[in-house]
């Protein structure tokens, strides 16, 4: 996959419209429902690459974007989450 490649994962005519915020690859058990005996095995089963990390910030910037940044009626409270983020990074 090069740089604006679709992942090998996507399948149009199965997923519809791309959404670089959603995970095309196979489902796995959320984080949320893991239970403290599982974490080993669940953590093993996570791909570790650089590509693999760069994706998961890549998908949580767009689900940010999606919740706060880009619906049709957006509030205040993005531009906070910005002044904030800004704040505590210098």
């Amino acid at each position: 996959m090069a740089i604006g490649d679709y992942p090998a994962e996507y399948n149009p005519k199965v997923h519809g419209p791309y959404d670089p915020a959603r995970f095309y690859g196979k489902p796995d058990t959320p984080f949320g429902q893991v239970k403290i005996g599982e974490l080993g095995s669940w953590f093993g089963r996570r791909d570790k690459n650089p590509r693999a990390v760069a994706g998961v910030f890549s998908r949580a910037f767009w689900r940010w974007q999606h919740k706060y940044m880009q619906p049709k009626r957006t509030g205040i409270a993005p531009f906070f989450q910005v002044i904030v983020g800004d704040h505590l990074m210098t």
